[in-house]
């Protein structure tokens, strides 16, 4: 259970651009790492509630072993002073018994506290752990989705000035030179149209002009 933290540590650090290069997400795998640790520590809890309860249980039952030795104890004294010699010899034995059974389980107690306090010191390890990788993961979600910002940026322009882009780019750049000449050539007729009225209308002038003349050539002749 402990050994996934080491886990993390390694996932978080060393494959990040692995899990890239597999095309996984990681934002939503660091979640998942993020519940994962979460378990593990609500296990320990669990865990520790239990041993502590045990530790207190032993501690519980030594104290009545060694209630019972002092109340051994006293009863052999009475049957002492009430001439029952063996009365009292049954509770030194009962009181020996009882002492047995109380450095036993003071022990056990000994050691069971022992353990508590090194998976209390271990699951307060785990919740400072998971504290930080809790600021990595939002640290890294944050640089994850930059990077997905970036990255989804840099394909739109680099689809700017593309080869099916350009190529559309200069075919409607022809057309509009095609119609540009397409106005130019109309311009041509129309100019072409119009020089030949003004030659026409010219010519008329000319002719009127030398008939004008003859008029008065002949008026001259007749004077």
């Amino acid at each position: 259970m402990f050994k996934f933290f080491n886990r993390m540590k390694t996932v978080v650090s060393s494959e990040w651009n692995a899990m890239l290069d597999k095309a996984e997400d990681p934002v939503k795998m660091l979640e998942q790492f993020m519940r994962d640790m979460e378990d593990d520590i609500h296990e320990a809890e669990q865990a520790v509630a239990k041993q502590i309860a045990s530790e207190k249980m032993l501690k519980r039952k030594a104290n009545d072993a060694e209630a019972m030795v002092e109340k051994r104890q006293k009863q052999a004294e009475e049957a002492i002073e009430a001439d029952k010699e063996d009365l009292a010899r049954r509770a030194l034995e009962s009181k020996q018994e009882n002492k047995k059974q109380a450095d036993m389980l003071l022990e056990s107690w000994e050691k069971a506290q022992q353990d508590t306090d090194n998976m209390k010191d271990k699951l307060s390890e785990m919740k400072k752990e998971y504290t930080q990788m809790k600021s990595k993961k939002d640290a890294l979600k944050a640089r994850a989705e930059n990077a997905k910002t970036r990255t989804k940026m840099n394909r739109t322009l680099s689809n700017i000035g593309s080869d099916r882009s350009r190529q559309g780019f200069e075919r409607m750049e022809e057309k509009v030179l095609q119609y540009e000449a397409e106005a130019e050539t109309s311009e041509d007729f129309s100019h072409a149209s119009r020089t030949l009225d003004q030659e026409i209308e010219g010519l008329g002038e000319n002719t009127v002009d030398k008939e004008l003349e003859e008029l008065k050539q002949k008026k001259n002749k007749n004077a």
